[in-house]
C-alpha cells in the first residue's frame, strides 16, 4: 500500500475559486431582477396614489397629483409625473428609470405606471 506524496485537499479551493465569478454574476442578475420588479411596483403604486389625490382635489389637481406621486418615490428613483383631467376621468402617469444595481445609476429603460379614476368634484348637484 503506497501513499501519495500530495493529497487532493487543494482541489476544493481551486473549484471554489473557479465558481466565485459565476456565483457573483448570478447574484448580480438576481439583484437586478429584483430592482426591475420593485421599479414596476413603485411606478404603479405612485400612479395610484397620484390619481387618487388628483381626482379628489378641486382646482389644483395637477399639483396634488404630482406631489402625491413624488411622496411615494424614494430618492434613488427619478420620476416624471404627468397628470391630466380627461372629461370625468382623471389620469396619472408616472415614469421611472430602472437603476443599474444601485439607485442613482440608471439603465436606459423606463418603467411606466398608469392609473385612472373618476373625478370627485364638489360642484356636482
Amino acid at each position: 500500500m503506497t501513499r501519495r506524496a500530495f493529497g487532493d485537499g487543494g482541489q476544493s479551493v481551486i473549484e471554489f475559486t473557479g465558481m466565485v465569478p459565476i456565483i457573483l454574476v448570478t447574484l448580480a442578475v438576481l439583484w437586478q431582477s429584483a430592482l426591475v420588479g420593485y421599479t414596476f411596483v413603485l411606478a404603479g403604486n405612485a400612479a395610484d396614489k397620484a390619481v387618487a389625490a388628483g381626482a379628489r382635489a378641486d382646482g389644483g389637481g395637477a399639483a396634488a397629483c404630482a406631489r402625491a406621486a413624488r411622496e411615494d418615490v424614494t430618492g434613488g428613483w427619478s420620476a416624471a409625473v404627468t397628470c391630466a383631467e380627461d372629461g370625468d376621468l382623471y389620469k396619472a402617469e408616472v415614469a421611472l428609470d430602472v437603476p443599474l444595481l444601485f439607485p442613482g445609476v440608471n439603465l436606459p429603460v423606463t418603467v411606466t405606471g398608469r392609473a385612472g379614476a373618476s373625478t370627485e368634484r364638489r360642484d356636482a348637484p
